[in-house]
């Protein structure tokens, strides 16, 4: 299977940790890093210029790193990786996953102790053998059990971006196949669930066997857990277990609609069903006679079924039994935002602070998505790992915005920051800086530990200040890394409210960051959402579409998300938030 730029990337990452935990030379170790960052910028120009043998044009790509990957981009591996590998345990890489764990610490933990499993970790920290290492203490100690205590908590979870395309991959390998009717992705995937444990496909065909072989045999496919005639599960190569039924074509709209879930809202249309005198299950829809006798109701999709059953139909990732199905039955279902309603995004980073592309690069690409607008956020000062930007700066930044502006029109690109909410609630850049700036999104980098009511009052009090137009990843939580700092939410939305901050739905799939079953809430008190890829370079602005996923999931509708107004209409909005105007 042919690798993509990204994978050729985080082959180049992976290198990069490897000759870290190594101790070799930070200059050769940073080579590899720049050299996955240049990738990345390049996107699917890198993959055409490695087919015309034109890798050492590239800038930033010396003749010994564009050998290598020529030698990747052609066979699939690179032995000089392989080798690295080899120098270390095999279990010694996972550890990397723990959440504030990095090459340098887990480097000193393994060459002092030992150290290269979870459980020798883990029993390390409970011995206290870490926190007697130079550098570590009880502090640190207590972090990596936590991390430990997180990833073992997650160790079978994927996240839905991960287990998506791989799905998405498998699902298009398979709809070419002669023997299928028709195919579609099912279970907690389908309903876009932030985090998935497998994934479900379900395929309406009259030979199944055929099916079966094909999906068995795909080369993705690491392991056969189980190979019947209609139902089969693998394991890919992440871990992922794909469960695929195959069903008869009459059937497939009720196995869908049943594979779909969740099952408690199988159960409310179950009983809905019921009060209709009507039954329901995996294998249809029935009337059911005086003798017991059943007669199925025949559909030809999910929409026929919910309308059998008096109902509107209702989106895959509204049925959690959250009161979708009396909604459908008043028709009041919400017309859902979808991914074509977005105009731009206002939590963008570039070259500035720790993005990989210009300013210049990241409007283009907006551009090309259709987008009319784009607003930068880079980070704020304190944020120090990021490169946060120093007020000089910043001020050099908007001017650079302004010059772009003057040759992008129509097209705007909105000055911002990604400010630190400080541990006292006070905002990283004064106030006469902040007037300068066309919006502000406030965030939380540091100081994660705080007790509820302490960083209740430190989100509360930034939000008092003019300068705040949203308040970005509300909770800090990184998905099957990091627990959400301890926060009183209901009092942050009422202060959200009060002063008309509107709230991020952090669209990078390891924050997702409000949560989907937040925003019925947000809502109700007019809070307004701002959908945020928070990418770092090009391609990451296509997370908006996860973004817009979890928008459904809320029950969020176009109307109440910011971004899904035009420029002239951002504009007024944007200009009536500078209240000290």
């Amino acid at each position: 299977m042919a690798m993509d730029h990204l994978q050729v990337a985080a082959v180049l990452e992976e290198i990069a940790t490897l000759l870290e935990l190594k101790g070799e030379n930070p200059f050769k170790t940073r080579a590899y890093q720049q050299g996955a960052r240049v990738i990345e910028k390049l996107g699917a120009d890198f993959l055409r210029m490695a087919e015309e043998g034109r890798l050492r044009e590239i800038p930033g790509i010396g003749e010994a790193l564009a050998k290598k990957l020529d030698e990747l981009v052609t066979t699939g591996r690179l032995e000089f990786h392989q080798q690295l590998r080899d120098e270390f345990p095999p279990d010694l890489l996972a550890l990397l996953k723990i959440s504030g764990l990095g090459p340098k610490r887990l480097r000193a933990i393994h060459t002092a102790l030992g150290v290269s499993t979870l459980d020798e970790l883990r029993r390390a920290c409970e011995e206290d053998r870490v926190a007697a290492l130079p550098g570590m203490g009880n502090k640190s100690q207590a972090k990596i059990l936590e991390g430990i205590q997180n990833l073992q908590r997650y160790s079978e979870r994927f996240l839905l971006y991960e287990a998506l395309s791989e799905a998405e991959e498998i699902r298009s390998a398979l709809e070419g196949h002669p023997a299928v009717q028709r195919i579609s992705i099912a279970g907690s995937l389908r309903r876009c669930k932030e985090t998935v444990k497998d994934c479900d496909l379900v395929v309406a065909t009259e030979r199944p066997e055929e099916v079966m072989a094909a999906f068995v045999g795909l080369p993705q496919v690491e392991s056969v857990i189980a190979h019947g005639t209609t139902k089969s599960s693998v394991r890919l190569e992440n871990g992922l277990q794909i469960d695929l039924r195959c069903v008869e074509p009459f059937q497939f709209p009720y196995v869908l609609h049943h594979f779909t879930g969740s099952k408690e809202h199988n159960v409310a249309m179950r009983q809905r069903a019921l009060r209709l005198g009507l039954k329901m299950n995996e294998y249809g829809l029935f009337r059911v006679g005086k003798g017991e006798e059943e007669v199925l109701i025949e559909c030809a999709d999910e929409t026929e079924l919910f309308s059998a059953l008096g109902v509107d139909f209702i989106p895959s990732e509204l049925r959690e039994d959250r009161g979708e199905v009396t909604a459908a039955e008043e028709h009041r279902l919400p017309a859902l935002v979808e991914p074509g309603d977005l105009h731009g995004a206002f939590h963008v980073h570039t070259v500035w602070s720790d993005g990989a592309n210009t300013l210049e690069e990241m409007a283009l690409a907006a551009r090309d998505l259709g987008w009319d607008y784009l607003g930068i956020a880079d980070h704020s000062k304190s944020s120090y790992w990021a490169n946060g930007l120093s007020e000089e700066r910043l001020r050099r930044q908007i001017e650079e915005i302004q010059g772009l502006n003057e040759r992008l029109a129509p097209f705007r690109i909105f000055t911002g920051s990604e400010v630190d909410i400080l541990a006292d609630g006070v905002l990283d850049y004064p106030e006469d800086l902040l007037k300068d700036l066309d919006y502000v999104v406030i965030s939380v980098h540091q100081h994660f530990s705080m007790p509820e009511k302490e960083m209740t009052a430190r989100m509360v009090r930034a939000m008092e200040h003019p300068a705040v137009t949203m308040l970005g990843h509300l909770t800090g939580r990184l998905l099957l890394q990091r627990e959400p700092y301890a926060l009183d939410i209901d009092a942050v939305l009422d202060a959200a409210a009060n002063r008309g901050v509107a709230i991020e739905l952090n669209a990078n799939p390891y924050r997702l960051d409000m949560d989907w079953r937040v925003w019925n809430r947000a809502r109700a008190l007019g809070i307004g959402c701002v959908i945020n890829p928070d990418a770092h370079s090009t391609a990451q602005l296509a997370f908006t579409q996860f973004g817009v996923k979890l928008a459904r999931k809320g029950w969020l509708q176009a109307e109440d998300v910011w971004n899904t107004r035009g420029l002239r209409d951002v504009e007024r909005l944007l200009s009536k938030r500078r209240t000290w105007a």
